[in-house]
């Protein structure tokens, strides 16, 4: 599996020689330096551990010092580990964006936008009362009636209702590279990608 870690920048729209519009996101994506390798022998497992952004030496922990300095880089903010996942590469050596080429099919991994406490409409799209006579006295958005009758006298789990929305790990498939610009580390992705524009994104193919 080619896994690297990116950052969301924005979403634009490009339009190829026949004229139609493709609207896609781009994506910053690495270079991610290789900061350990986890083989069965010794770790039980096989996975690929990689590290993006740089972070202050003074802003780390000695630990996290000591790690990256195994691996020859200064400390990341970012680290992620890919399980089941082997590279030709070294401990120490980057990974870039030219492991993906245009028309690749892919999925990226990423944080949906956190929107609070919703009610029904909103959370679940739920259509509300929809009208406002007959005595209806801010009814519009509620959710209505929850319960049962005294058969099973209790709120069933799993009843969609009002809470916290967003903030959920989400994994988009089925996104295609539409262009890459290996100079500066860009990846446009068709479509939308979970996350607010500077959110971290695991791009996977």
């Amino acid at each position: 599996m080619k896994s690297i870690i990116g950052k969301k920048i924005g979403m634009t729209s490009i339009f190829d020689t026949a004229g139609k519009q493709t609207a896609v996101t781009i994506i910053e994506a690495g270079p991610c330096v290789i900061t350990q390798k986890k083989t069965v022998d010794t770790d039980g497992y096989n996975a690929l551990q990689i590290a993006f952004g740089d972070k202050k030496e003074k802003h780390s922990l000695k630990s996290e010092v000591g790690h990256f300095s195994k691996a020859q880089t200064s400390p990341k903010k970012v680290i992620k580990e890919i399980r089941n996942s082997e590279s030709d590469k070294a401990v120490g050596e980057t990974i870039t964006v030219d492991i993906f080429t245009e028309g690749d099919s892919i999925e990226v991994v990423g944080t949906t936008k956190g929107k609070g406490f919703q009610g029904v409409v909103k959370r679940h799209g739920f259509s509300g009362v929809g009208e406002a006579s007959h005595g209806q006295h801010d009814r519009q958005r509620a959710p209505g009636s929850i319960g049962n009758s005294s058969d099973a006298s209790r709120v069933f789990k799993g009843m969609r209702m009002g809470g916290r929305m967003g903030q959920d790990r989400v994994t988009m498939k089925g996104l295609k590279v539409v262009k890459i610009f290996a100079e500066k580390n860009y990846i446009l992705v068709s479509g939308s990608v979970p996350g607010h524009n500077g959110s971290i994104v695991l791009i996977q193919k």
